[in-house]
């Protein structure tokens, strides 16, 4: 399993929207950035990810499952970009802030740290394990 990180403004699509989604999930649209693009198409199904509300918040609050491979995004009829579909999985019992992520060693490495504008981005085992612990689970 590998594990990644989404980034969504809560003014536009918030945790508590993708937990209303259900077991269907979600599809990840309008990413357009390939970096982001190629992520979503090296995921499998079964995948975990953190949500993280960007710009308000800027903090993971849940996990998320990839529930749909990567597809045609439906919000373009431009054949370059791609979406994945998530369900929410649970929510973290503490948030963890970019401010906590930069002030911990142990991820410092971390894409969220170096490049936060990136809005699909892998995490690796150890940052997994370091967010879930700083936030409750």
């Amino acid at each position: 399993m590998a594990y990644w990180l989404f980034k969504s403004e809560p003014d536009a699509w918030s945790w508590d929207q993708q937990v209303a989604r259900g077991d269907k999930g979600e599809e990840w649209t309008g990413v357009r950035n390939y970096q982001a693009r190629n992520h979503m198409r090296a995921m499998q199904l079964g995948d975990r990810g953190f949500f993280y509300h960007s710009n308000i918040g800027k903090e993971i609050v849940g996990i998320v499952e990839v529930c749909g491979l990567s597809a045609p995004d439906s919000t373009t009829d431009d054949p370059r970009w791609d979406c994945v579909t998530i369900k929410a999985v649970m929510p973290l019992a503490r948030p963890v802030t970019l401010e906590d992520c930069k002030a911990d060693e142990r991820l410092k490495d971390m894409v969220l740290v170096n490049n936060a504008r990136l809005s699909v981005q892998p995490v690796s085992d150890a940052e997994w394990q370091t967010i879930c612990k700083l936030g409750g689970i």
